[in-house]
């Protein structure tokens, strides 16, 4: 399969646009509690039937817990992928039913492309809707109209403050670096275990978690972030942002 134009086109712009839109759309979680040392690991694209299963080994060993933003196409191709997942106790978000920017999508097309994905999660895994509301937006394209409508249907917006562009297949070495140089208090890191970065997701995975750890952070899933950044003093949070209910 080849490499998504889009996102090789974005790669490089990724780390100098973080700071301004982290600003600009308060409203999204782009970290954690800045003063505590919580992270977390969040895995996009899958269920993946080699990748995602060759992470959850690793997340074994190193016992930790992730959120995985999936795509709902690949939740209804690999439902035992899926129910795998949850029944190891990781968080599950939605990443849109397939992989296009949401800013290419109509209303209708946005609502179905998220309740489509809700629903094929909660069926196959057993959750209840109030528990499949994180969502992060392919690409990490959005507008402020997307995040309203986000916000009007009862969904959080989820973004991410290390992105060591894996997708690209820069090395695992190159990827590994990039996270440990990255990651502070409340950091948010974005792998992939789909068909753009997967194959090294595993690897890299095992590379940075134990120095990580080893370095004092704990990690936690996206709901844990979620509820630190209300006590967050340093980056207070909206009160839109609180509770989409």
């Amino acid at each position: 399969m080849a490499k998504s134009p889009i996102k090789l086109q974005l790669a490089f712009l990724y780390p100098l646009l973080y700071p301004l839109l982290k600003f600009g759309f308060p409203n999204c979680l782009w970290s954690g509690n800045l003063s505590q040392r919580q992270i977390a690991l969040t895995i996009d694209d899958g269920p993946h039937p080699q990748y995602t299963l060759e992470l959850l080994q690793v997340l074994d060993y190193c016992q930790i817990k992730a959120s995985f933003f999936w795509l709902g196409i690949f939740v209804e191709k690999y439902p035992k992928i899926a129910q795998e997942v949850h029944q190891r106790g990781h968080l599950i978000g939605i990443h849109g039913y397939q992989h296009k920017s949401f800013t290419r999508l109509n209303k209708r097309e946005l609502k179905l492309s998220l309740d489509r994905t809700q629903s094929a999660i909660c069926q196959i895994c057993g959750l209840p809707e109030n528990q499949v509301i994180y969502v992060r937006p392919p690409n990490g394209l959005f507008t402020g109209k997307t995040l309203q409508l986000l916000n009007n249907w009862n969904y959080r917006t989820v973004m991410w403050s290390v992105v060591p562009e894996d997708w690209v297949e820069p090395g695992v070495e190159v990827v590994s670096d990039r996270i440990l140089r990255q990651t502070k208090n409340g950091s948010i890191i974005v792998l992939h275990d789909g068909y753009f970065g997967g194959c090294h997701v595993a690897e890299t995975s095992a590379k940075v978690i134990p120095k990580l750890l080893k370095q004092g952070y704990e990690f936690v899933t996206i709901d844990q972030l979620w509820m630190g950044r209300k006590n967050d003093t340093l980056f207070p949070v909206s009160n839109k942002m609180r509770s989409p209910n």
